[in-house]
């Protein structure tokens, strides 16, 4: 799917217009109503134990008084199609897309100021849903949180699951303690309550930016521009004048309170538990911004294939790139479903005995969330689980081929990590190794291509 750079293909309504119409059979459109309560999430698991991940909309959501848009991000096609490329060429183009950075254009109007409200607050009337029976109450999974440094105006853009505390305000958690949280003790330093703006809804490729890996001080909404292959149309909340996009479907202003906490959690994270690991930080809402006919765009939770997709793709990316830079014989990274976002694959080429190893013990130290990473020769598939576990059965001795390093922090929301959040991490060489005695057995093509004529004739 090749983007255009004009600005109207940032807003989300016509994204989804022009992906319908492009690529109809990879969108399930649900006219049938359902409820607020899980329907969507239980619709997803259905539709994933059938090996199917389409773009889903719900036209009749009872009582959201909105449409419903998740399982954007299931897909790994979909997301190659985002960026104009095949699922395999997703790594080098995010990559290339990325570095590209172009700074935000500020513009005087879009559909994100079409309602602004900041006398009567009632987020009661936010179109929100439950995701799973174990969540504490519905969840705002799509809660892109938007500040900048009060001395140089660079912004972080980052996702925190949130829910409703009160009509005007939100509970939030920083639990990743990441550049948002460096900000927030930068306020609390200087005795002030950190600005912050929460979007909800966005054209894909900004979601994606959000999800990005960046150093402090680098700009998501920059990167975002990279990935649009324009600048990122803004404007400037009502109150604290922080840039969001113009093509946003709700966003709320207001500031986070370093002193106040409140009650947040369980919520269904990326591990398939459901964790209150929370900062349990408050979100005081002072401004509510809405486009007409706003559209929820919902992030499946839990350990959908949305919800590792998202933010494993920037990730993988830069892995990949940062391994292949220094090991030349690395062909492949992948981070299988199957491990949230705590495994990860890597096939190579060995150049030289122990290579194996030391790409292992890179990645495990370049990627924080990382507890377990199984190295591969480089014909085998990494992309099927079932491949990786045949090379663990036939080619590793586990007194020679595992390498444990213990004490290492690790993420907060892994419910096997101690309560400080350390963790050990383990490395598997799956390779065959210079002395492995045996020839994978194999088919040859010709006879493979004949026997997909032969079935391609048959009923099946």
């Amino acid at each position: 799917m090749t983007l255009s750079t004009s600005p109207g293909q940032q807003d989300f309504h016509e994204f989804l217009q022009h992906y319908r119409d492009r690529y109809s059979d990879d969108v399930l459109t649900i006219k049938e109503e359902v409820s607020t309560d899980q329907d969507a999430t239980a619709i997803v698991w259905e539709l994933a134990s059938q090996g199917r991940h389409p773009l889903l909309v719900f036209e009749n959501v009872k009582d959201l008084g909105a449409q419903l848009v998740t399982n954007i991000f299931a897909s790994r096609e979909r997301i190659g199609r985002m960026l104009g490329v095949d699922a395999a060429g997703i790594h080098q183009e995010y990559q290339a897309r990325s570095r590209r950075m172009m700074p935000p254009r500020l513009v005087e109007n879009g559909p994100i100021l079409d309602t602004v409200e900041q006398r009567q607050i009632d987020l009661t009337t936010l179109p929100i849903i439950k995701h799973f029976a174990t969540d504490r109450c519905p969840y705002i999974t799509n809660s892109i949180l938007v500040a900048e440094h009060p001395d140089t105006g660079v912004g972080n853009v980052s996702y925190h699951r949130s829910m409703l505390h009160s009509k005007s305000e939100i509970a939030t958690s920083l639990h990743s303690r990441g550049h948002l949280w460096r900000l927030l003790q930068i306020a609390k330093e200087r005795g002030k309550p950190l600005p912050v703006a929460m979007v909800i809804g966005a054209h894909p490729l900004f979601m994606l930016a959000g999800a990005a890996r960046l150093p402090f001080g680098v700009d998501e909404r920059d990167v975002a521009g990279g990935l649009f292959g324009a600048p990122l149309d803004v404007i400037r909340t009502p109150k604290y004048g922080i840039a969001v996009p113009a093509y946003a479907e709700i966003v709320l202003e207001g500031v986070i309170d370093p002193d106040a906490k409140v009650e947040e959690g369980p919520f269904g994270e990326f591990t398939g538990y459901s964790s209150d690991r929370s900062t349990n930080n408050l979100f005081r809402v002072e401004s509510v911004l809405r486009r007409r006919n706003a559209v929820l765009v919902d992030v499946v939770g839990g350990n959908s294939a949305e919800h590792l997709n998202l933010g494993r793709v920037p990730r993988e990316s830069e892995m990949v790139e940062k391994l292949k830079e220094r090991f030349p014989g690395v062909t492949a990274v992948h981070y299988p479903s199957s491990g949230t976002h705590f495994h990860a694959y890597v096939a190579l080429k060995q150049m030289r005995a122990g290579e194996a190893r030391q790409v292992m013990l890179g990645l495990l130290g370049w990627d924080p969330y990382l507890k377990t990473v199984i190295a591969v020769d480089s014909d085998v598939d990494i992309t099927r689980d079932e491949e990786v576990l045949w090379a663990v059965a036939t080619h590793l001795q586990p007194h020679l081929d595992v390498v444990i390093v213990d004490g290492l922090p690790g993420s907060a929301l892994d419910p096997s990590a101690s309560g400080a959040g350390t963790t050990s991490r383990m490395g598997l060489d799956a390779t065959r190794g210079p002395n492995f005695d045996g020839i994978r057995a194999q088919i040859g093509p010709e006879k493979m291509q004949r026997a997909m004529q032969i079935l391609s004739r048959m009923k099946m």
